[in-house]
């Protein structure tokens, strides 16, 4: 069938790394050229993104090489323009918990990475704010997504595993100091006041699996370290390191399973993918990465005796099985992405939400706590006051200018009434001198 509609999504931070590669080029860019999102009836939804950052000369550079019509630096322009749907957030840290509180204020359903805010107080907040304004949201969830840990989810929905006794898991690399040879990932990343660290990065990341596959986290005990203490930023000047570059935490998560998680921008790797969980239950074991997935069944468990005197010459790593795809998984950011927009189309929740992702700011602020005090944190249970239905954000229309719906006008409306505004929405054209959101 014929694409009907268009959904408007504002893109901040598209010059990043993340927000380039993963959320514009392999998921929107990638659904836009394959005809657009399919909806169940076989109707198709087509996907118009606006790219905004604080960089005009890499924007229009992104949006030539890509074909995006639509580019600006002024964030407050695109949110205040009712042709936008969605607003999406790839920025800094230190920048996000402003720019989700003006889009959730113009009524634009939010899609963000995480952390979602620098506390757990000011994520819980947005939450709220989100739930009161009746917007859609969704936060990234990726990990849930990579073939790995969906073939580990099948393990444990089937039963498999019996009685989950514990999980062990091991992430990280080396990432170069940037001096004679250039860092993996941008400076900011080790900067405390520029919203680094490892903690806030992969702490949100560690609950959402650990929630969602075991059981909720009910308290943590971290040790954290910053072990390279100087690197060289991107304009060759050394610079302290003012952030974690490592962290070791211990979850005691819900229904007895104990969980550890190694972290580290400062290990060499020696797994077979970059990051690794071991899953143990009573009636059997998985190992699993980003896309493989081995088990061993309690009946095929070996019988190892401690003997110190003699070489062991047992193929330990040969004794697992691997687990066949049976399926073809795409890029995972595509398919979260996707998800979230068949939720929006729908009218339903999407179910990785702010609240979700508020519980990960809390494990991460407990974790620097926990390291702090030198004592195990417990996590108590996060709720919203209220929890009213999000209205329907994608209504049925013809063309890009219908895809937004009166609602969503109302509120862009009202948001800008209410910060003093102009009263004339301003239009977002092919660019902009005004400096928007840090990108």
């Amino acid at each position: 069938m014929t694409t009907t509609r268009t959904i408007g999504i504002i893109m901040n931070g598209v010059t990043g790394r993340m927000g380039y590669r993963q959320h514009l080029v392999r998921s929107i860019l990638a659904i836009r050229d394959d005809g657009g999102l399919l909806l169940p009836d076989g109707s198709r939804v087509q996907l118009e993104p606006l790219l905004v950052g604080r960089n005009a000369a890499k924007l229009e550079e992104i949006a030539t090489r890509h074909g995006v019509e639509h580019w600006t630096t002024d964030l407050d322009a695109a949110l205040a323009d009712p042709r936008w749907d969605v607003f999406a957030d790839f920025a800094v840290t230190s920048a996000r918990a402003d720019a989700l509180r003006k889009a959730i204020a113009a009524g634009k359903a939010i899609y963000t990475e995480k952390p979602t805010a620098e506390t757990s107080a000011e994520a819980l907040e947005l939450a709220q704010l989100a739930a009161e304004a009746g917007v859609p949201n969704g936060v990234v969830h990726d990990k849930l997504y990579l073939p790995g840990l969906r073939k580990l989810r099948r393990l444990v929905d089937s039963g498999f595993f019996g009685r989950i006794l514990s999980v062990r898991g091991e992430f990280g690399y080396w990432v170069f100091e940037g001096d004679w040879q250039s860092a993996q990932r941008p400076s900011w990343n080790y900067r405390k006041q520029d919203g680094g660290g490892i903690v806030v990065d992969m702490f949100p990341h560690w609950n959402y699996v650990l929630e969602q596959l075991f059981g909720r986290v009910e308290s943590v005990y971290a040790r954290t370290a910053t072990h390279i203490e100087h690197r060289t930023d991107e304009q060759g000047t050394e610079y302290p390191a003012t952030a974690d570059d490592a962290a070791y935490g211990v979850f005691d998560l819900a229904g007895g399973i104990t969980a550890q998680i190694n972290s580290s921008w400062a290990v060499r790797v020696d797994r077979d993918e970059l990051v690794e969980f071991q899953v143990d239950g009573t009636d059997g074991s998985a190992v699993v990465g980003l896309f493989g997935c081995r088990i061993q069944p309690r009946t095929a468990t070996p019988k190892p005796v401690w003997n110190p005197d003699l070489k062991d010459e047992r193929d330990y790593r040969g004794q697992w099985l691997e687990v066949p795809d049976n399926e073809v998984f795409g890029n995972g950011f595509r398919a979260q992405w996707e998800d979230f927009l068949q939720d929006l189309v729908a009218g339903r929740p999407h179910p990785y939400d702010l609240l979700s992702g508020a519980r990960g700011v809390a494990l991460a602020e407990a974790g620097l706590r926990s390291d702090a005090e030198g004592r195990r944190v417990d996590l108590p249970e996060l709720q919203l006051p209220t929890q009213p239905t999000p209205r329907l954000q994608a209504d049925s229309g013809s063309d890009s200018d219908s895809a937004a719906s009166a609602d969503n006008a109302d509120s862009a409306s009202a948001a800008s009434d209410s910060a003093s505004a102009s009263p004339d929405v301003p239009e977002v054209v092919q660019h902009t001198e005004t400096v928007g959101a840090r990108a």
